[in-house]
């Protein structure tokens, strides 16, 4: 593989790359040239994850998911939480990832 660097990626970062490999291979073969490649990666890997990080905390918080909640009934707050996920990980990519 000619980028070795991608093992080290986080997962939204080798998500985009998989992403400009698929549909933008002439992208990825600029930025190799130039020496970017990497660093852009990583950015949006930084980017992506400060995006979800935040989105999950207003979207509980929108929604009043609380600590309480969580200690009184686990099993919702779990529930509740994974469907935040699922909704915050389709803003993303939609809105960083693959695009």
């Amino acid at each position: 593989m000619k980028d070795e660097f991608i093992k080290n990626i986080g997962v939204w970062g080798q998500r985009h790359y998989a992403y400009l490999k698929k549909h933008s291979p002439t992208v990825i073969n600029v930025m190799r040239m130039k020496g970017t490649l990497e660093q852009y990666l990583r950015d949006i890997d930084r980017d992506a994850q400060e995006m979800f990080e935040m989105l999950m905390r207003q979207y509980a918080e929108i929604e009043g998911i609380t600590e309480q909640l969580k200690v009184d009934n686990q099993m919702e707050w779990i529930g509740r939480m994974n469907s935040i996920k699922s909704r915050v990980t389709n803003v993303v990519n939609a809105e960083l990832i693959y695009c």
